[in-house]
């Protein structure tokens, strides 16, 4: 795609060309040139822009701190969940099969475990195109929210489905190397037209009034369970529903803490969840405000009801603890990603196995990830609470050659 558009406009240029090159000349009288005779201006080099840092990079066992990290059987259920996607992949195969052939006792050695890591994965380090190691930890988790299946003056606020009117257009589709690019709009006449932002639908529910999943008694709940993807909503007889991803308007995201903070509404360290919520509370007159700086929009479906963690982007079970979400255009799903970082609003180092089994709107970059902390009040806390600063590790197959 990218040729293509350069062709066209080489090609564009060339048509505009009205005559011979003319050269640049010299209009000052140069030693030992004659002032009488024009000489060619060398053409300036343009400055050559900056090669960005390859994105993994062969690394060692002995690069990573605190190899193998905490409990390290604590991500082995993970690991097999991870292998019911990628053993239908070639490079995993061997990987996967020699995962389901340990024994019980096997899986819960962590002596075992290191030695079966170490000689079956190569560890690649994430860098970023600047060639820095460093990037954004952050946390999310499976919210609770007391709702209905019927509108009531304490459920009024919908959870909703994807619309039918809602298009995707995948560009790998028609272009190979554009893989992974999607835009999501409608049509209008015979135009593909972007979606309608959040503000939009707010004004106009008639738009979706039949896409209602449920209702929810609280809109900033309803907000961050959009941020977190998924969670479960208490019916008044006490029984549990479950709801995750399914769509989005396309729009990008925008962070409404951060608005907070250039407004001068919060101080940067009190732009947590808690925090957002606080002053949501306190200011109920400005709270459609608030959430329409972020034209994000994020539909639902209802899930099949378990007792394991939320599907995430793999497909599979999130396991609270060892399951995070990356930026798949950069960290293969489902593979073992080895995090050196610190615990939230603390210093003391968290490094552990963590399997790349979910994505994120907000989940962009190499060194980028967003760690799942499980289910309830106190993983959300734990999850309000991170925004640290992290390194990463890739663990591939042996024989794994990035591209």
């Amino acid at each position: 795609m990218r040729r293509w558009l350069l062709v066209l406009m080489s090609a564009l240029l060339g048509a505009c060309a009205t005559g011979p090159e003319q050269k640049p000349v010299l209009t000052t009288p140069c030693t030992p040139c004659s002032p009488s005779t024009p000489q060619e201006q060398p053409t300036p080099t343009p400055p050559t822009p900056p090669v960005a840092a390859k994105p993994m990079q062969a690394a060692t066992w002995a690069d990573m701190p605190q190899w193998p990290g905490e409990d390290l059987p604590a991500v082995w259920p993970a690991l097999l969940e991870s292998c019911k996607k990628l053993e239908k992949q070639a490079l995993w195969q061997k990987v996967c099969a020699a995962a389901r052939g340990a024994t019980p006792q096997e899986s819960k050695d962590a002596g075992w475990l290191r030695v079966f890591f170490e000689r079956q994965f190569q560890p690649w380090q994430l860098v970023n195109p600047d060639d820095s190691r460093e990037g954004l930890v952050t946390g999310y988790y499976e919210p609770l929210l007391k709702g209905d299946k019927h509108k009531s003056p304490q459920a009024r606020v919908p959870l909703y489905a994807p619309p039918d009117d809602l298009l995707t257009v995948d560009f790998g589709d028609l272009f190979p190397d554009l893989k992974g690019m999607r835009l999501r709009g409608r049509v209008e006449g015979k135009k593909l037209v972007p979606y309608w932002t959040r503000k939009e639908l707010g004004g106009r529910p008639e738009l979706l009034k039949n896409k209602v999943l449920l209702w929810v008694n609280d809109p900033i709940e309803a907000f961050f369970l959009e941020v977190q993807g998924s969670g479960r909503v208490q019916l008044p007889d006490g029984s549990l529903v479950r709801v995750g991803y399914a769509d989005q308007n396309g729009q990008p995201y925008h962070s409404i803490g951060r608005w907070l903070v250039d407004k001068g509404e919060l101080r940067l360290d009190q732009a947590s969840m808690e925090g957002i919520k606080s002053w949501a509370k306190a200011h109920p007159e400005r709270l459609d405000e608030l959430l329409n700086v972020n034209p994000s929009f994020v539909f639902f479906r209802l899930l099949p009801k378990g007792d394991g963690g939320p599907i995430g982007a793999l497909g599979q079970p999130l396991t609270p603890g060892r399951s995070i979400a990356v930026d798949p255009k950069n960290v293969p799903l489902g593979a073992p990603v080895f995090l050196s970082t610190t615990w939230p609003n603390d210093s003391r180092p968290l490094s552990r196995v963590m399997m790349a089994q979910d994505t994120g709107g907000a989940i962009r970059g190499v060194v980028r990830a967003d760690f799942f902390w499980g289910f309830g009040a106190e993983a959300g806390a734990q999850a309000g609470r991170m925004r640290q600063k992290g390194r990463m590790w890739l663990l591939m197959p042996n024989g794994f050659a990035p591209k």
